[in-house]
């Protein structure tokens, strides 16, 4: 498969997920919903893997990868779903935004990637700037905020190093068995999360709830982390975390065109600083060879 159009795919299905996950809860509980999506999921992507044919791994590093993998799925799943409660929607896509600069760390770190050369960084900056400016009328805090925060922070502290730690181990497996791997790992933690919130199943669930969940464990669990594996495999740990950056705004843009949701100007304002942090990250050092070729040939 094409990486652009990997990535496309994972922000498209990302960008939908945030209300998906909303109603998903409603009636539910945040438990069950994150127990079913994840089910689904497990179920969903053996049958794939039947379908297609592709032999389960069990070699040291697809055993590892399924390990770490579950884990990090679990701890962000959890910890956002849990946040949710206590802090608005703005402010954990915000503070996932800090996603690019913790994988940063851990790919410099871990797997040597030149994740802090100026123009990543300030890209990175100007993006979070962006991604701040359209989320700051909706960055209120509820009762228990202080914890609401950290528990987010444990959720994209998860996930980036997850993201670097799979990339070192750097399984060649196919990406259905290492998705299928890492959903099986965490289902039975996400099974004792549920009997752990409520442990109930409930008697009437609205048809809203019902589809959502099912569209999370179809296109997020299996479709979207498919896909995910796939890019951590053939591109850097820094681009890959780029994702969180784009699926807020690419979010409220589908809620203006699909559900007449206003935007206003300093979405489009954060929109363009979003463009600009991204293009900065990822051209900026040509643009700074470009400058420093012309004032040589000048002088």
């Amino acid at each position: 498969m094409s990486l652009p159009i990997a990535f496309v795919a994972v922000v498209l299905i990302w960008s939908t997920t945030p209300l998906a996950i909303k109603w998903s809860a409603l009636g539910a509980g945040f438990g069950f919903a994150v127990f079913g999506r994840m089910a689904i999921g497990v179920v969903l992507c053996a049958l794939l893997l039947v379908v297609m044919r592709i032999r389960m791994p069990w070699h040291r590093s697809a055993r590892l990868t399924y390990a770490v993998g579950g884990l990090s799925v679990f701890c962000a799943m959890t910890l956002t779903y849990w946040a949710a409660q206590y802090v608005s929607s703005g402010m954990v896509s915000v503070l996932f935004g800090l996603t690019p600069l913790i994988t940063g760390v851990g790919a410099s770190y871990w797997l040597k990637e030149k994740s802090f050369t100026w123009n990543k960084v300030g890209g990175i900056l100007l993006a979070l700037l962006g991604l701040t400016l359209i989320f700051r009328h909706n960055l209120t805090l509820g009762p228990h905020a202080f914890t609401g925060i950290v528990a987010v922070l444990g959720a994209v502290t998860a996930q980036s190093l997850g993201l670097v730690w799979m990339k070192r181990i750097a399984d060649q497996s196919s990406s259905v068995a290492l998705n299928l791997g890492a959903l099986a790992f965490a289902l039975p933690l996400f099974t004792m999360t549920w009997f752990w919130s409520d442990g109930h199943v409930p008697v009437e669930m609205p048809a809203r709830a019902a589809i959502a969940i099912a569209y999370l464990g179809l296109f997020g669990s299996v479709i979207g982390f498919v896909l995910y594996f796939y890019m951590i495999k053939h591109m850097e740990a820094g681009r890959v975390a780029l994702i969180t950056l784009i699926t807020p705004v690419l979010a409220l843009l589908l809620g203006h065109g699909m559900d007449n949701e206003a935007v206003p100007l300093n979405a489009w304002l954060g929109t363009a600083g979003i463009l600009a942090g991204l293009s900065l990250h990822q051209w900026g050092q040509l643009g700074r060879v470009w400058l420093l070729s012309k004032f040589s040939g000048h002088t």
